[in-house]
This record gives C-alpha cells, structure tokens and sequence, in this order.
C-alpha cells in the first residue's frame, strides 16, 4: 500500500499505537528509531498471536489494521533512518567544506607572505 493511501486509512480510522498507553499516528513521528522498534516489536508479536488463534485463513479488518499499522511504523522508521543519513552526509559535506576553506586561506596568506615589499606595496596603493 502506497505510504498517502497508509495514513490516510490511519487516520480516517483513528489508529492508535500500544505506547505509554495508546498514541495516535501523527505522535509517532516524535518517538526515537528505538522506541518505534519496540511499538513494531509488539504489533509484530499481536499480529502473530492472531494468526496462531485462527484456523482460517481469511483476514479480518482487525487483521488488516494491524498489517497497516505494522506498514506505518516501518515507513516512518525508514525515513527517518533515511534523514537520519542525509544529516550525516551534510554535515560530512560542510566540515569538508570548511577544512578546504581553511587550508584556501593559509595558501593564500602564504602567497602574500612570499610577495616582494614592492609587490605588497603596489597591492596597497590598489586598495586606496
């Protein structure tokens, strides 16, 4: 199921996650990888005791809920995992950038500290 078709099921039929008591779908994009884990841990767990306990194989709307709401936590999960990624890599991107900027400068300063007088003096009277 496609991730808007996923929430917007989640939320036209008010799923609520086992969390300190219940939560709602929207709350879930404030819980840490981890604790996503352990709300995935058990819906997994739910939706195994319900297959243990029928001996039929038709899904029930419960059965399609749960399935739906396990798909839920493992997409947010992703993403999160995904811009947890993109940070690194961005900050990976900016600290290389400043390390460049940095030895750029001390080149620099050390083309002007190679110049004659005369060459720095010209530079100066350029200025103004």
């Amino acid at each position: 199921m496609e991730a808007n078709k996923m929430f917007e099921v989640a939320v036209r039929n008010k799923f609520r996650y086992p969390y300190k008591g219940v939560i709602a779908t929207e709350d879930l994009w404030d819980l840490s990888v981890q604790r996503l884990d352990d709300i995935f841990k058990t819906l997994k767990s739910q939706e195994k005791k319900a297959q243990e306990e029928s001996l039929l194989n038709t899904r029930t709307p419960e059965d399609e809920a749960l399935a739906t709401k396990i798909e839920i936590i493992k997409h947010i999960v992703n993403t999160k995992l995904e811009e947890a990624k993109q940070a690194e890599r961005a900050k990976e991107n900016h600290d290389q950038k400043q390390k460049i900027l940095g030895i750029l400068a001390e080149k620099q300063d050390a083309d002007l500290r190679n110049k004659t007088p005369e060459e720095l003096q010209a530079m100066l009277n350029q200025l103004g």
